[in-house]
């Protein structure tokens, strides 16, 4: 049992983008596995918005980076449609201040040679506010890309407040992956008890739990089970919606640390 510690445990996974990896590190411990993607990420459909940001990184001084994937898509829509831009991009990359907000941008960033220059503490959207609230932002130009199409006013609204000049790009969008009734079922199976805990990676896949069935059924059927959080963002969006996030990691929000996180909670 000592190789497979979550066997005879069963653990939702509404991962959409990672859920086989997701799903492999809980399965290698034995863990039988649900696997319900709530949320699908697709490009964002105006490519010409995406490159009209590319092009006028040029004139920002800061650039902050709310996600990875964020990055990732900027990237994919320059190779998809406008492949000559890469390069001047990367340098202008280089060139502005860059700000992440946890640990998965600047990951991101180190896969292409860069690192963060200021990373928000803690990594949420407060967390920003709160790193460049000592600092002079009158006159800057702030590039912030967003995450998913949510316009985040309170980031956009404190630098305007600033002095800041803001341009934002919203690089890809949110789609439902599953279909609302593959969705009731998931919630009716942990109305039932029948799943030991369900691991939340995004704020998109718990908003889009609570949209499938009236919000108290949701929370009653979450509280039959353990529910993990990935990091700080999501468990407060759990939060918003009533309930608290039993588990997260301690420091790394990433897949393997939520993994460990959950093997040590249900340890067989």
């Amino acid at each position: 049992m000592e190789d497979r510690p979550l066997s005879g445990r069963t653990i939702a996974v509404p991962e959409g983008r990672e859920a086989e990896v997701f799903a492999a590190l809980l399965e290698r411990r034995g863990a039988s596995v649900v696997r319900c993607p709530l949320i699908a990420i697709r490009d964002a459909p105006d490519s010409a918005s995406v490159l009209a940001f590319v092009r006028g990184l040029s004139g920002c001084d800061d650039l902050i980076l709310t996600t990875g994937e964020g990055l990732r898509r900027i990237l994919k829509c320059i190779d998809d449609h406008a492949p000559q831009l890469k390069e001047a991009f990367l340098a202008e990359l280089a060139r502005v201040r860059r700000i992440t907000r946890g640990p998965k941008p600047a990951r991101a960033l180190r896969e292409l040679g860069l690192k963060s220059d200021l990373a928000a503490e803690p990594p949420t959207t407060a967390g920003i506010i709160a790193s460049l609230a000592r600092e002079n932002l009158h006159g800057r130009v702030v590039a912030v890309q967003l995450y998913g199409t949510e316009p985040n006013t309170a980031l956009t609204g404190f630098l305007t407040a600033a002095g800041a000049t803001v341009r934002t790009v919203a690089p890809y969008v949110y789609a439902d992956a599953a279909d609302d009734a593959a969705v009731r079922a998931l919630i009716a199976r942990l109305a039932g008890g029948e799943l030991d805990a369900i691991a939340f990676t995004s704020t998109p896949q718990v908003q889009r739990l609570f949209a499938a069935a009236p919000a108290s059924q949701v929370q009653a059927a979450l509280a039959r089970t353990l529910v993990a959080a990935v990091g700080p963002v999501v468990a407060a969006t759990l939060a918003r919606h009533g309930v608290s996030a039993q588990l997260m990691p301690a420091e790394s929000f990433f897949i393997k640390p939520l993994t460990s996180a959950l093997e040590r909670a249900l340890r067989a």
